[in-house]
Parts: C-alpha cells; structure tokens; sequence
C-alpha cells in the first residue's frame, strides 16, 4: 500500500509540474491519489479489526485458562479466593504440625499447584507469604513462629522457580485466627497453624470476572 501512496503521489506531482499538463489529466491523477489513500485506509482498518479479533481472542483463552486453574484451587484443594483493591488473597489449606515450620509432604501438590497458577496468571507480581500460629505460648514466640513457617513456604515456592525478589514473607503469630482459641492438638486448631498468600497485582479485573464466571 505505501508503494500505491508513492506511486499516486508521483503522478500527480508530474502533472502539477509538466509543461505540457491538462487540467483534466490532472484531475485523473488526484482521483487516483483518493483511490489510492482509501484502498490504503481500508486495508489498514480491516488489520486493525483482524489484530483486535486476535487480541480479544486471546484474551479470552487466557480468561478460560484462569477460571479453570482458580477453579482447581477451590475444588482440588479447598482454597478460598478473595480479589479486591488490586490484590488476590488466596487462603491455602496449608498447615502445620503443633511447634513445628517444616512444609508437610501432604501440602506440597496444593504448593505446587499455586505456583502454577502464580506463574501462569501473575507471573512477575509481588506476593507475601503470610503465617499464622495458635495461641498457645507467648505472642512473640508465636510471631517468630509465624514468620518461620512464611519462610518455609517462600523456600518451597524458590524450588518452582520463583524470583527470590518477587515473594516476601511476614508472621502474624496468632492474629486472626480462624477458630479462636483452639491451640496444641485441639480440634481446628491445625486451621490456625497456616499460611496464606497475597498477592499484589495492577489490576484484579481479571480475577474477579474469572471468580464470578461459573
């Protein structure tokens, strides 16, 4: 097409020029030049459809793909999925035994899973390991505690091939706890021992449309 615009422009820059030039052939030629420039303009417009079709094609596979993997994380493995304000918080069924940070081996497809799907959809994000602790013992050891067990977590997620830059953690010791009281080998009291995941991301448009699509 820029070589018609070329083409046209040069023809009517002859005629303009020549001695020898008609009124009429000139006229012919900025026909040919409006000829010339709306092919041009019509063939621009139907790439910019053809690349928005593709864009908006795209985009929806990539909307399927997220709805299915949030979808395995809730029905797989019981995690809660909250989006709001720019960040997604996923409530993992992570645990961990009484006094102890170690990752256990049954959390770990659940882990695995979750880095999946951070690395597919959020890939590049900011995302904070937040730990929890039972009441039992004193608040600062249960922060420690806490912030040992987000560690343990961030550690794991570092063999999946996260960047060391993007994953932050924090304990929170025994704040918000999901069934008040319960410590040691009480029952439920294994759901305060946990972790949970945020993270940061520009927009949770995305997510939010993936979460209410049933």
């Amino acid at each position: 097409m820029q070589k018609i615009r070329f083409v046209a422009l040069a023809a009517v820059a002859t005629t303009l020029f020549s001695a020898c030039a008609t009124k009429g052939f000139v006229r012919r030629g900025l026909d040919e030049q409006r000829v010339a420039l709306g092919q041009e303009r019509m063939s621009g417009d139907s790439a910019n459809r053809a690349e928005l079709a593709a864009m908006g094609a795209s985009l929806r596979a990539e909307m399927a793909s997220l709805r299915t993997d949030l979808g395995t994380l809730r029905t797989e493995f019981g995690t809660g999925i909250t989006a709001k304000d720019g960040q997604v918080t996923f409530a993992m069924p992570v645990h961990f035994e009484f006094d102890a940070s170690s990752v256990r081996q049954q959390d770990e497809a659940a882990l695995t899973k979750f880095a999946q799907v951070a690395q597919a959809h959020y890939k590049g994000s900011l995302i904070t390991v937040e730990g929890f602790a039972d009441p039992s013992g004193d608040a600062a050891y249960n922060v420690r505690l806490s912030r040992n067990r987000a560690d343990a977590v961030r550690d794991y997620l570092l063999t999946k091939g996260f960047d060391a830059g993007n994953i932050r953690t924090v304990g929170y010791g025994e704040a918000r706890l999901v069934r008040p009281g319960a410590e040691k080998a009480e029952a439920g009291a294994e759901l305060n021992r946990r972790v949970t995941f945020v993270i940061e991301t520009a927009s949770t448009v995305s997510t939010v449309a993936a979460l209410s699509i049933p």
